[in-house]
């Protein structure tokens, strides 16, 4: 489910789309429309700054428990459940967007052992000098043992909000913009154990840009094709209905499946024993069940998505935004596929044969005339997934920002969201491309 693109249209809010450009330093791209800073190495950790944590160096530095610095109480909403945890703490640098942005989305990748889980949050400042309250942006833990993994509804100061998994100013015409922002990650485990959630990347997506209904069209520029595992969604249907209503409305994690396949991994025999031996793609199941925001009711959740594909081993992922087809040629061409969020109505996508408030996809190449190839999850089987779709017609209903549906009202649109997923051994010129999109 396209969330944020659902809020904007409920608030009659803008939603933002992005145009990425080079890297002025790692993980900030400085474009007009979009700020990517997301922090990871062993000196990001380090000018954070922390309680009860420390710095976990090495191929892959993080961030762990060290000494916790008290204990507190945390109800579960959703179980009714009070459990004691310790916790410790760490506040990243705070950091100045290239772009006063009027949507912000956080993303984090994590490990959470049994026993563990994180909470993130985020403090920003306004160009009015005023600043925000701390936002809960996610309650996350990669299992839903010892919690259940939300989103925090009904947080708002008068001036901004948060949806679910997006914090978006509420009257962006007023000319309001979130200039700077801290984020805050808060590290739980059980009281009286050596417990430790690791937390190897956080940090967000800043952006914002004018309405719009149509986009620039862009000239072709790569033709490459990439072998992506294909899954469809609806062969679930019905299925696990306490997930989202069962796999009809699975695109975001099916699709999430697809790439992390494609990566090389995928969950164990034992993570599967809990799908039942008949099901096809048991996989699938996995995917929404631990994507599965507790709060929305949904797997489409786009932050939580991220986190569920870094859980696997050497796995990093991010939500952003990209600007234009040209981005995303530019990781096609390196060989990463990319995740995609867009709505339209059935006419606007020649050969889709249904229309949609919000749908993920898996882009997975261009063809020599420049339309996209996508694995739509959409499909009926397996087999029918691939799909080519018409450029013109693809980049528009992915990167607009405001679009009519089928009764003439006008609703948001996703504004060129995406997940981008990438392992810790990225080839040379995979790193190139990511430096250069800001998500490195």
């Amino acid at each position: 489910m396209l969330t944020a693109a659902l809020a904007a249209a409920a608030t009659g809010g803008t939603m933002a789309s992005a145009a990425s450009a080079a890297a002025t330093a790692p993980g900030t791209a400085a474009a007009s429309q979009v700020d990517n800073r997301f922090w990871s190495t062993y000196t990001d950790w380090r000018c954070g700054s922390g309680a009860g944590t420390r710095v976990l160096a090495g191929r892959r530095p993080g961030l762990r428990i060290s000494a916790p610095t008290g204990r507190r109480g945390y109800t579960d909403p959703h179980t009714g459940t009070t459990g004691e945890w310790e916790y410790a703490t760490w506040t990243s640098p705070v950091h100045r967007s290239t772009v006063p942005a009027t949507e912000v989305i956080a993303s984090w990748n994590a490990d959470t052992p049994a026993g563990t889980w994180i909470q993130i949050e985020l403090l920003g400042s306004y160009t009015d000098g005023t600043d925000t309250p701390w936002y809960v942006m996610g309650r996350w833990a990669a299992g839903d043992g010892d919690i259940r993994r939300t989103s925090v509804d009904g947080q708002s100061d008068g001036k901004s909000s948060i949806w679910t998994d997006t914090f978006a100013v509420d009257d962006p015409a007023s000319g309001l913009r979130l200039v700077s922002y801290r984020l805050r990650l808060t590290l739980h485990r059980t009281p009286g154990t050596s417990l430790t959630p690791t937390v190897r990347r956080i940090g967000a997506m800043a952006s914002d840009i004018p309405d719009r209904f149509t986009v620039p069209a862009t000239a072709p520029a790569v033709a490459r094709e990439l072998v992506v595992p294909r899954y469809s969604q609806n062969i679930h249907a019905g299925e696990y209905p306490e997930y989202d209503n069962g796999g009809e409305a699975w695109c975001s994690p099916t699709s999430s499946q697809m790439i992390i396949e494609y990566w090389g991994r995928r969950p164990t025999a034992d993570d599967l024993a809990w799908v039942r031996p008949e099901i096809a793609d048991p996989q699938v199941c996995h995917a929404a069940r631990y994507t599965f925001d507790h709060q929305y009711e949904g797997c489409g959740n786009w932050p939580f998505n991220a986190a569920y594909a870094a859980t696997y081993k050497d796995m990093g992922a991010v939500v952003t935004r990209l600007g234009s087809l040209v981005d995303l040629e530019k990781l096609i061409g390196a060989g990463i596929p990319v995740i995609t969020s867009q709505s339209f109505i059935k006419e606007e996508l020649t050969g889709a044969g249904y229309g949609t408030a919000g749908h993920l996809m898996t882009v997975i190449g261009f063809t020599a005339a420049g339309d996209v190839i996508a694995n739509d999850p959409a499909s009926p089987s397996n087999e029918a997934v691939r799909r080519v779709y018409r450029r013109r017609e693809w980049e528009n209903i992915w990167l607009r920002t405001k679009r009519y549906d089928a009764t003439g009202r006008v609703r948001g649109g996703s504004g060129g969201v995406c997940y981008v997923y990438f392992p810790a051994s990225a080839t040379a010129a995979q790193t190139r491309v990511l430096k250069e999109l800001g998500i490195l």
